[in-house]
């Protein structure tokens, strides 16, 4: 079984990518998604995560995204740190739902594959790539974020261009239809590939 690396800086639309995989009847593995569950079920990243950001990182038990995010995207190191906590234990998640599928290959949504140099992990890598200003209107309507702050998390992002050389495919997702057609490509030559 392949493993196939989905990623993308914040906004392209990964995660409208994946769901299109999926209906494709591709098992995904949504990185993001996952850490944030295990930030707050595994009691050891609980106490390491508090002991980082301090106890403000929780709240009534469940993750203080917004008080974390404006820690760590203002803060390199604080952000690497964070990410040698959740990084192992999503891995190792990651590991034990791909020995559960039975498709002949599966994709990882993951947003840092390069920033992480985790790119020898996957035998293929897909990045969604859409223009820096369709991507802030699309995280400013989804989340009600400021301009400020999207930038902030996008400078912990390599830019497109330094991924693209690296990436096996590249969707443009500018345009749903075509974006569409792509995916349907890309799951067409993996499929011939195997």
């Amino acid at each position: 079984m392949r493993i196939i690396g989905l990623t993308g800086g914040i906004g392209s639309g990964k995660s409208t990518v994946a769901k299109m995989f999926k209906e494709l009847g591709v098992p995904v593995y949504n990185s993001d998604e996952r850490a944030k569950k295990l930030m707050v079920s595994s009691k050891t990243a609980r106490k390491k995560i508090s002991e980082l950001l301090g106890e403000e990182a929780y709240s009534n038990k469940k993750l203080n995204r917004s008080y974390i995010a404006k820690k760590v995207f203002r803060d390199a190191e604080l952000l690497k740190k964070l990410n040698e906590i959740v990084h192992p234990l999503v891995r190792k998640s990651f590991k034990s739902w791909a020995r559960r599928q039975k498709f002949c290959y599966l994709i990882q949504e993951a947003a840092i594959i390069f920033e992480n140099e985790n790119q020898d992990f996957y035998d293929k890598i897909i990045l969604v790539s859409a223009p820096e200003e369709i991507r802030i209107d699309r995280i400013l309507e989804r989340d009600g974020s400021s301009r400020e702050r999207i930038l902030e998390r996008m400078g912990n992002q390599w830019p497109d261009s330094k991924k693209i050389p690296l990436s096996d495919f590249v969707i443009n997702n500018e345009n749903l239809d075509e974006t569409r057609l792509k995916v349907k490509e890309i799951h067409s030559l993996l499929l011939d590939n195997n």
